[in-house]
């Protein structure tokens, strides 16, 4: 609304304003607004939450040095979506259509989040809505989101159907999978990512930080991808998506500013969030975090380098795979199941080693930076 307002109207009469045409203008704008939202907004929500009695429900079967966590406010992820969406709103070119399949994918799964908490809090348990209700909602919306995505022409038809594979050329050696395929596999990374990243927040900070480092990694991939800035390399002028070989989409510049927007609005949230944690983003927070980088990484055409940048949140979803899936397959044993972890996910598994919480978000935060730093790497490593 403020680009339209600044670059459409008032520009024609004041032409410096003409500088909000640009997406790495309106990326630091978006940024800055959203952090900006989060800590004016931030105290006063905080306390709504905590006069109205919405606090965390502990787990029975979850570590002992969490029971001092019970009634710390919760659905804190209200408020990064607050600042998320408006900021998107103000300085997006809400023409976009990529800008709204990935606004509408994050506030959905948003929505289901806010349920489950919802039931939480009500029912004063951690059963919430029903793994199969929420998983049956989440590829409901991935999977209409990516029909319209790759049916349409929100694409363009040379990079639509097509998977890029890390350290390789987009344009000679993607993998082209059919329409069906495509859609049933773009929904899983989704829906995949958005419960991975609910699986991460488990301590004060360490699914929020992550994040944060996953928006700026996608920003700078929307960036490259979208933008037409020219380079001339071997006496031929070619645009950094080229240059780079990478797949030129000129629509996703602008999600590089919903990028910033989220990176702002990770970053205003975890200065409540942080070790120890005023408020806990709840599911609403982790599950449209996660359907958000999800959604950049489909379309920025990162689907397989989002296993790198997201890597962390990868971990933790294995752990619990395997640690469900041995328990599982040698519970028959006299002794009882098998357990690979002594808790999953995998930042339990270190708590009960005698680790204390900062030094485990901590040290994660630094293997999720050198995992974003590793993922950018394949931009020129090629």
């Amino acid at each position: 609304m403020l680009f339209w307002l600044l670059y459409d109207v008032l520009a024609k009469h004041a032409s410096f304003l003409r500088v909000f045409r640009y997406v790495s203008t309106r990326i630091l704008a978006g940024t800055i607004t959203a952090l900006v939202l989060s800590f004016v907004i931030g105290p006063w929500f905080i306390e709504r939450l905590r006069s109205r009695q919405i606090g965390q429900q502990i787990r029975e079967e979850g570590p002992k040095t969490h029971k001092k966590k019970a009634g710390t406010p919760t659905m804190g992820g209200s408020l990064i979506l607050f600042c998320l969406v408006i900021s998107t709103l103000l300085w997006c070119d809400l023409e976009n259509r990529m800008v709204w399949l990935a606004l509408t994918v994050t506030v959905l799964f948003g929505a289901i989040g806010f349920a489950d908490d919802y039931a939480k809090v009500t029912k004063k348990n951690t059963k919430g809505v029903s793994g199969k209700t929420r998983l049956l909602l989440e590829f409901a919306i991935a999977g209409a989101a990516m029909s319209y995505l790759f049916l349409s022409d929100v694409l363009p038809p040379d990079v639509r159907l097509h998977l890029q594979l890390p350290f390789t050329n987009f344009y000679d050696n993607a993998i082209i999978l059919p329409a069906w395929l495509y859609i049933l596999f773009s929904s899983f990374i989704v829906v995949g990512t958005a419960n991975a990243v609910n699986l991460t927040d488990g301590l004060d900070g360490l699914a929020i930080g992550p994040a944060i480092m996953n928006a700026g990694t996608f920003l700078i991939f929307a960036y490259i991808a979208g933008v037409s800035t020219t380079i001339v390399t071997g006496g031929v002028e070619v645009n950094l998506a080229q240059y780079l070989h990478v797949a030129h989409i000129s629509d996703v510049a602008e999600i590089a500013v919903f990028c910033g927007a989220l990176f702002g609005a990770g970053v205003g949230f975890l200065w409540y969030n942080t070790y120890p944690a005023q408020v806990f983003m709840g599911d609403v927070g982790s599950l449209s975090l996660g359907g958000a980088i999800g959604m950049l990484a489909v379309l920025t055409k990162s689907e397989i380098v989002l296993l790198i940048v997201g890597g962390l949140f990868v971990v933790e979803a294995l752990s619990v795979i395997i640690q469900t899936s041995v328990f599982k397959a040698t519970k028959k044993r006299p002794q009882g199941g098998k357990r690979v972890f002594r808790m999953a996910p995998i930042h339990h598994h270190y708590e009960l080693k005698g680790w204390e919480e900062p030094k485990i978000i901590v040290r994660f935060w630094l293997v999720s930076l050198l995992l974003a730093l590793l993922a950018l790497g394949t931009l020129k490593l090629r």
